[in-house]
């Protein structure tokens, strides 16, 4: 299944007021029963082990300088996605993501369906707060446009 990098089709100031990066893919599926809670689920339900490793070494890296870990391991209660939680639910959008000191974070999950074929879109929305922010940003773009592709690809396997 091909995955596509699209514009963002979100109010990104209704999200994430003043986000000043958005990025968005796309995959099609034939799953017509798919909701965007089963759709985030299948996403986050585990990581490749190279992007494991990569939030391992930042969960290293971050921790001193007082960022947010994620809570690998830990079972996720019902308002969490991944080490996410939930903003807010529909059966067509999860809105997941989380505030902090160096920056605020969106996903935006949304589930369409054009026609026969099931619509999977994964939007991030960031905004940075101070140069912490903005070099964090900077050093995981990368990592990003690798992670959320993969990441999209389970939704259909």
């Amino acid at each position: 299944m091909k995955v596509r990098e699209v514009a963002p089709a979100v109010d990104a100031d209704a999200l994430l007021s003043g986000a000043q990066f958005a990025d968005a893919f796309r995959i099609e599926i034939g799953d017509r029963e798919l909701d965007a809670r089963r759709a985030a689920e299948r996403m986050m339900a585990r990581q490749p082990r190279w992007a494991e490793a990569l939030l391992s070494l930042r969960n290293l890296l971050v921790a001193p300088l007082g960022l947010k870990t994620s809570g690998a391991g830990l079972a996720a209660p019902r308002d969490m996605i991944g080490i996410f939680p939930i903003v807010s639910e529909t059966p067509d959008r999860l809105i997941a993501g989380f505030n902090d000191r160096h920056l605020d974070f969106r996903v935006v999950v949304d589930v369409t369906a054009p026609g026969g074929v099931r619509q999977v879109t994964a939007t991030t929305l960031v905004l940075t707060h101070n140069w912490l922010g903005r070099t964090y940003l900077a050093i995981i773009k990368p990592f990003h446009r690798l992670i959320v592709p993969a990441l999209l690809r389970q939704v259909g396997g």
